[in-house]
């Protein structure tokens, strides 16, 4: 007998679609041969605004594209920079609520503005709070990994696991970039940092760190994002990080498995994956592909695709790093709809879910710590225990904390305090890590009206005596890291 119990929320498989990227003008003649070839994908990236609107055609009022334009000028991190794949899944068939494409004009464009990809993918000035564009603590390189570095681009910040930043481009460009510092182009109010070593170099000296650092066992393989490395060359350098004994799990990091998965279902790169594979396999090591999707309209039959394709090629896992954002997957229906669409037909596991990084001009896709901790709770008993995302603060100097683990939270001025239980080259061997306590901060606008008060008298001189803190201690952690490598 089947009982029928009201649910908080309700499951229902739902069958993915590829969006029809000929209903957008500039794209109705475009061959799904077209579509599927990974040089049309690159080549056809939307770069500017004049690029758009060729795209969209009369979909977009005037409106839009100068509010979008504003951005670029006064708030943007990053650059423009977006995929056809993700262009075509804003506004798609999976978001009409009455099955009937928004009509050119008003009525597009307002479905344009709400649509969660557009929020982070395009960002508009109106999107961005006016009282609090940045948090006074917000600071380009968040969580401090460039203070971390042991060589240039690896950062050790755990005791065994090191991130390697290959190259500082991608695909695609999110608003939202926790690397906004370093990866893609300057924009008019972010003048990037570069690289100073030349990449053969820099790839060089992160092998050569871990073959004499062994109780580092797993490596994030990272930057920008792998889909960009010509695939000849990170294969090369995979190969002789698998010649490590030390290495126990490489991670490749990409959003593109989403935003282009027509790179990872190209022959070169599906055989590739499959000799790097069968290399890990038989020396013991787990090869996992780690992507980045924050909506449910995101995951289509091409992701899915490529994710079984991956699969097949022998990699272990493929799963789901997204990021918690405001207006974009901030309710228990929004996260649950996404892992069911990575679980069910995609076979993506998800992952982890990061609180929005204090990156400059984020404060409005932040969420706070009791949010964030609401959001985990209510998500919980739905998944399968191990495709049960965690909800997790990036704690700047100490790094991912289940959102549950903070030690104090005053949640009048949205201060929490964490602890963690190893060091890393920040602290001295006289600092005790179990009793320093490392501070993360919630958007102040979803504070009391107390809190936000005591914000607007203590912002200016916090935010001073902070960057001055955050800048001696950047200056001691490099000038150590170079007294190391030397």
């Amino acid at each position: 007998m089947s009982i029928e119990i009201e649910q908080p929320y309700s499951y229902r498989r739902r069958e993915l679609v590829e969006p029809d990227w000929t209903r957008l003008p500039g794209w109705k003649d475009i061959t799904p041969e077209q579509w599927a070839d990974v040089q049309w994908q690159r080549v056809s990236c939307v770069k500017n605004i004049r690029q758009l609107r060729a795209v969209m055609g009369d979909l977009l009022t005037d409106d839009f594209y100068a509010d979008l334009e504003r951005d670029q000028a006064e708030r943007a991190t990053m650059s423009m920079l977006v995929t056809p794949q993700m262009l075509n899944s804003m506004v798609s068939e999976q978001t009409w609520a009455d099955g009937r494409m928004p009509s050119a004009g008003e009525e597009y464009t307002a479905a344009f503005y709400a649509d969660p990809v557009r929020r982070y993918m395009l960002p508009v000035f109106s999107d961005r709070r006016t009282d609090w564009p940045s948090h006074p603590h917000a600071a380009r390189d968040s969580l401090h990994e460039h203070d971390m570095w042991v060589a240039e681009g690896l950062t050790h910040r755990y005791p065994t696991k090191v991130l390697a930043e290959m190259l500082p481009t991608c695909p695609q460009y999110c608003g939202h970039c926790t690397r906004m510092d370093l990866v893609g182009n300057s924009t008019p109010t972010v003048t990037k940092l570069k690289l100073a070593g030349k990449p053969v170099d820099r790839h060089t000296a992160m092998l050569d760190y871990l073959r004499t650092n062994p109780g580092v066992r797993d490596v994030v393989v990272s930057g920008g994002d792998v889909a960009n490395m010509p695939w000849k060359n990170l294969e090369a350098w995979l190969d002789q990080l698998l010649e490590i004994d030390s290495i126990r799990d490489i991670r490749l990091a990409t959003k593109a498995l989403m935003g282009m998965p027509q790179h990872w279902l190209a022959p070169d790169v599906v055989e590739g994956v499959g000799r790097v594979a069968r290399k890990a396999r038989e020396r013991g090591v787990g090869l996992a592909i780690h992507t980045h999707v924050n909506a449910a309209q995101s995951v289509t039959p091409a992701v899915a695709q490529a994710s079984r394709a991956m699969l097949d090629a022998g990699v272990r896992d493929v799963r789901n790093q997204g990021v918690l954002m405001r207006g974009v997957n901030d309710t228990s229906e929004q996260l649950l709809d996404l892992c069911f669409a990575l679980s069910d037909d995609a076979n993506i596991t998800p992952y982890y879910f990061y609180m929005c990084d204090m990156i400059p001009h984020a404060e409005h896709w932040r969420v706070s710590l009791a949010q964030a901790q609401h959001l985990q709770h209510s998500i919980l008993g739905y998944l399968p225990g191990f495709a049960t995302p965690r909800i997790v603060c990036d704690v700047p100097f100490v790094g991912k904390r289940w959102v549950h683990q903070v030690d104090t939270y005053d949640t009048e001025r949205g201060i929490s305090y964490w602890r963690k239980n190893y060091r890393t080259s920040i602290e001295g061997e006289d600092v005790d890590v179990t009793s320093a306590e490392y501070v993360y901060y919630d958007p102040i606008d979803t504070l009391p009206p107390s809190g936000q008060e005591w914000w607007r008298q203590h912002s200016a001189e916090t935010a001073e005596a902070d960057a001055d803190a955050a800048a001696r201690q950047a200056a001691a952690s490099r000038q150590a890291s170079v007294d190391q490598l030397v």
